[in-house]
């Protein structure tokens, strides 16, 4: 049976509609916004192989996201997982698996949790994805947990990293010096660090 990933992307979320639209009215847009991108979540697969099946679910209206309507979406793959998964969230996304897996119980088990860029309650406008003060229910959940910050990142600080480490002390942390959100097309220490937890890939 191949090693089943899901990646779920980051986005956008606002207390208010107003809030939503004076954001899409005075964002600086560059033409690049309006192309195609690649990026380590869409290259993935390919890099990883056969062996593995890449899930990159395409989350509801990220530009103003919904923490209900991520819920429902996210448990709609449930019939489709495999007995054992890895789960892999960029920044929103990461803030959303940590926010969900305090507050419910997932029906497979976790072998990897991969966390990059992810939010903590002090990062911008997150309306309802905020952390609970308790994140026991995750850390019984989850294998293995790991978490990655740049110190250069403009979006996520990387003090947000130090509330994660308060509610899991046994958690690993990586820190990189150049990686800004984590926008790179590769990504090679989470290949590396997704194959050498499965040898023979």
């Amino acid at each position: 049976m191949k090693k089943q990933i899901i990646v779920i992307h980051g986005g956008d979320s606002f207390k208010t509609y107003k809030e939503y639209l004076n954001s899409l009215k005075n964002w600086e847009v560059k033409i690049d916004y309006f192309r195609p991108r690649k990026d380590w979540k869409t290259t993935l697969q390919d890099e990883l192989g056969e062996k593995f099946d890449v899930l990159l679910p395409r989350m509801p209206n990220k530009s103003n996201a919904k923490f209900i309507e991520w819920k429902i979406w996210f448990e709609r793959m449930f019939p489709f997982l495999n007995k054992e998964v890895i789960l892999i969230g960029h920044s929103l996304g990461g803030m959303f698996l940590a926010k969900y897996l305090s507050e419910n119980d997932f029906p497979k088990h976790i072998k990897q949790l991969h966390l990059v860029a992810a939010p903590h309650n002090k990062t911008g406008d997150i309306a309802d994805f905020l952390i609970p003060k308790s994140l026991n229910r995750l850390s019984k959940q989850a294998e293995n947990i790991y978490f990655y910050y740049s110190q250069d990142d403009r979006i996520v600080p990387i003090t947000e990293m130090k509330e994660y480490k308060k509610q899991l002390p046994n958690a690993q942390f990586f820190i990189f010096k150049d990686r800004g959100h984590f926008k790179q097309e590769k990504f090679p220490e989470l290949i590396k660090l997704l194959k050498t937890k499965y040898p023979n890939s």
